[in-house]
């Protein structure tokens, strides 16, 4: 019996090192890794793509379809409920990113001069509001928050700020919701900037101490300048956390406060303006325009280092 099974497995391996069958195999290896990988994006990009194609739909119900029309993001900027969660989104997630970046960049800074074995515990313990579900960091904040107003009643009323404008059109800054933003936002930065300062000479700071800085001048001149590319970088991802937020939102607004995400939320069941799609798809076209004007820039710094670098090695 053994011997049967291992003069199968000899066919077997002889059949596939044919030399017409391993090219035919490596033609289908190709062939299912380019399906599987248009599979994967078709998939991903799918829901943006209906969201799109939802904003240019000329009728409500979204389960018909009437017509192109582009009337829907005009509509954007003159319903003055939707203006005004858009604004409270833009608004909290920009306040929340500077925060977050600020405070950030200077607590990997402190981090990185802490020795090995305690850098390791703070690291830790930065990592946990990562991993942490949205729907534990939500209720805890929440919980935080009531226990915070029952001992000082009004200590979140002086911040949270109603600024009104012509045609209704008004923004609402709570303080509970930008807290809670900037608790999550900021251990991206951390670990964005941790990395980058791991790639800095250690002498680089007593260097500028040495040649007559101030610390902070040190910091400020000498560091940050250096670190830049991991302080923007955590700088978009605390961003991005923020602009799409709804459990945490939904759990710390105290239900006083909308964002584009929780208002969306209150409108499940009911007739919502198809604005809302225009201003998702907006959103999206804006970042990757965004992101493309941002490798084009990379790519011309890097062509033109190179021709630099070209041109001296002629003259040398």
């Amino acid at each position: 019996m053994s011997q049967m099974v291992v003069t199968l497995q000899r066919r077997v391996v002889l059949f596939f090192r044919k030399p017409h069958v391993q090219k035919t195999t490596k033609v289908l290896q190709g062939i299912l890794k380019q399906v599987f990988f248009y599979t994967v994006m078709f998939l991903l990009y799918l829901p943006i793509l209906i969201i799109a194609i939802q904003s240019v739909n000329d009728s409500i119900n979204v389960n018909r379809f009437y017509g192109l029309t582009l009337r829907w993001y005009t509509d954007m900027f003159r319903d003055p409920e939707l203006i005004t969660v858009i604004l409270n989104t833009l608004i909290n997630a920009l306040l929340s990113t500077l925060l977050a970046t600020v405070f950030g960049t200077a607590f990997a800074i402190g981090i990185h001069s802490l020795n090995r074995k305690l850098r390791q515990k703070v690291i830790f313990l930065n990592q946990i509001p990562i991993l942490n579900a949205d729907v534990v960091t939500g209720i805890s904040l929440m919980l935080i928050f009531k226990a915070v107003m029952e001992l000082f009643p009004n200590i979140f009323i002086p911040l949270e700020m109603i600024l009104s404008f012509e045609n209704n059109i008004s923004f609402q800054l709570s303080l509970t919701v930008l807290l809670s933003h900037l608790f999550f936002g900021l251990p991206y930065v951390v670990l964005s900037v941790l990395p980058k300062l791991s790639e800095l000479d250690e002498n680089l700071y007593d260097a500028a101490l040495d040649l007559g800085s101030k610390p902070f001048d040190a910091i400020m001149k000498v560091i940050i300048p250096a670190i830049r590319a991991g302080i923007f970088t955590g700088m978009l991802m605390a961003f991005t956390m923020s602009i799409d937020d709804f459990v945490i939102t939904f759990f710390t607004s105290g239900g006083n406060y909308d964002n584009v995400s929780t208002f969306v939320y209150g409108k499940v069941g009911k007739i919502m303006t198809p604005s809302v799609y225009a201003y998702n798809t907006f959103l999206t076209i804006s970042v990757v325009v965004v992101l493309v004007g941002l490798y084009f820039h990379s790519a011309h710094k890097q062509m033109k280092l190179k021709q630099l670098y070209a041109q001296h090695n002629q003259k040398i």
